[in-house]
């Protein structure tokens, strides 16, 4: 914000003070936002808090290439758009207005009412008077999605999936690529991934020089910004409602989220307690963790929690009935292939004894499999995950023959995975649940927490397919295989059979000779 000089409206001449308003405005985008809000929102009073500096602060190193890739993840409503999709374009014109500048959001109509803001604020005339001698905007590019100057810049405005080949610019930016409503959906979230990695991202003009920037609130583990955190090489400013401190933001500007206190807000004149409580109550456990913490899940959990579990050294005498139940994976380079070993005592409750889990050629998953049922011993019954088609029943089929000796069963589970995972997170929810003490008990933790909105769940799926069969069949019961074995047929009074030889004769059924 500009400060006032130390001088009387009567010792200045008004232009030296207009002049210098504007060379200010050029130095700072802080400076510049404050001065333009009111163009945008004149019956709002702009509220210059420490997170619109600190998002301005690395907005302004991304302009002078000090960073080139930026995640901000910050709460919905706190001038991320306005601040990185409009503001920001509108200020790096008034001293380089050749730069060219491509915007993508999920929504086609919010890109276009962000382009229509930047080009009022360009065409306002307090702009006009500071910077119009710079630049123009040409007549005949100028359309509310695209907009050129004179100077050879331009802003594009597209949708997620959108920004066809030949288009180019210095600065790249996703302004909420995902829509929230979609985000549980698997097939629409990769779809952003590929749109980012596969278009989006390789347009920049110059790859030495081009700026890419992603502003969001987090919406799951697998969104665009845990895609590129995985990747590596992006700043991360990460602005949570509610200030967590052992999870406080430091960037390479040196910057620190300066809150001290625990739960201390990001902007209480903006969102004062009783308001951010309201918002966790309409938006619920995971949509507050995801879209006010910037966590994919609640810090504790949410169908399961941390807190629930008990690791013990062994697992206490009196244990009956245990399953090593494997999920199994299609490919080595996707999911892992994951065997929980759970067993259930003689009073009802649960202990998770060991965890097998990763990503595997077959021959080696195969090897794996044995070995732990060597291990394990022919107590321990074996089930494996059947996937659906004739791929899945023929490894099945040959996982059965090598584990001949042991007792193996197949499942073929229906329905969604968190219907499927709701009868162990009951029991897990009334600490029915212990675990033994071992290195994969962090792995295993965190991927419960972060269920269904975490990028695995391989040992989710095992862990509820063993509590499945543990409680379904009785200790004593072996459920069947699925291995087709040939039909005796039956017996009838008087009426003997000869048993078929070879796999093509069939039974022939002969009545008695009359006496």
């Amino acid at each position: 914000m500009i400060r006032p000089l130390n001088m009387t409206d009567e010792s200045i001449d008004p232009r030296y003070l207009d002049a210098a308003a504007a060379l200010l405005c050029e130095k700072s985008l802080f400076d510049f936002v404050a001065e333009a809000w009111k163009i945008l929102e004149p019956g709002t009073r702009f509220v210059p808090s420490w997170h619109v500096r600190a998002i301005c602060t690395h907005l302004e190193a991304c302009t002078r290439g000090q960073i080139r890739r930026l995640v901000i993840n910050i709460p919905p409503r706190c001038m991320k758009s306005l601040l990185v999709s409009v503001f920001w374009p509108a200020w790096v014109w008034t001293t380089r207005p050749h730069t060219r500048w491509l915007f993508a959001s999920y929504a086609h109509h919010l890109s276009l009412r962000d382009s229509l803001h930047c080009r009022d604020v360009i065409q306002s005339p307090w702009y006009q008077r500071h910077w119009g001698h710079r630049f123009r905007l040409r007549e005949d590019q100028n359309q509310k999605t695209r907009f050129h100057n004179d100077r050879s810049g331009f802003r594009l405005a597209s949708s997620t999936g959108g920004v066809g080949t030949g288009e180019g610019g210095d600065f790249i930016v996703a302004d909420d690529p995902h829509n929230v409503t979609e985000a549980e959906s698997d097939a629409q979230r990769e779809a952003v991934l590929r749109w980012w990695d596969q278009s989006m991202s390789t347009r920049g003009n110059d790859p030495r020089t081009v700026v890419h920037v992603v502003v969001m609130q987090r919406v799951h583990e697998r969104d665009l910004v845990g895609h590129l955190l995985e990747q590596g090489g992006y700043e991360h400013l990460c602005l949570p409602m509610e200030f967590e401190p052992e999870a406080r933001c430091v960037t390479s500007l040196g910057w620190r989220d300066p809150r001290q206190r625990e739960g201390e807000l990001l902007c209480p004149r903006r969102f004062p307690r009783a308001e951010v409580r309201e918002l966790q109550r309409r938006l619920g456990l995971y949509g507050t963790a995801g879209q006010l913490q910037q966590r994919p899940a609640p810090l504790d959990g949410g169908l399961f929690r941390r807190s629930w579990f008990r690791i013990v050294a062994a697992p206490p005498d009196g244990w009956g009935h245990r399953i090593r139940y494997w999920d199994l994976a299609a490919t080595v380079d996707g999911d892992y292939t994951c065997g929980v070993l759970m067993s259930r005592s003689q009073d009802g409750s649960f202990c998770v004894e060991d965890v097998r889990r990763g990503r595997w050629a077959p021959t080696q998953r195969d090897a794996v499999i044995l070995r732990t049922a060597e291990i394990d011993g022919p107590g321990v019954q074996i089930i494996l995950e059947q996937e659906p088609g004739s791929a899945g029943k023929s490894v099945t089929a040959y996982l059965a023959r090598r584990l001949a000796g042991f007792s193996v069963a197949f499942d073929r589970p229906t329905g969604a995975k968190e219907v499927r995972a709701q009868p162990f997170a009951s029991q897990c929810g009334i600490s029915n649940v212990t675990l033994v003490a071992a290195d994969w008990n962090a792995m295993y933790l965190d991927e419960l927490s972060v269920f269904p909105n975490g990028r695995y769940d391989d040992q989710v799926d095992a862990s509820s397919g063993a509590f499945t069969r543990l409680t379904r069949y009785p200790e004593q019961f072996v459920p069947p295989t699925s291995l087709r074995l040939p039909r005796v047929p039956p017996i009838r009074r008087g009426i003997p059979f000869e048993p078929h030889v070879g796999r093509r004769a069939p039974f022939r059924l002969r009545r008695p000779e009359s006496a």
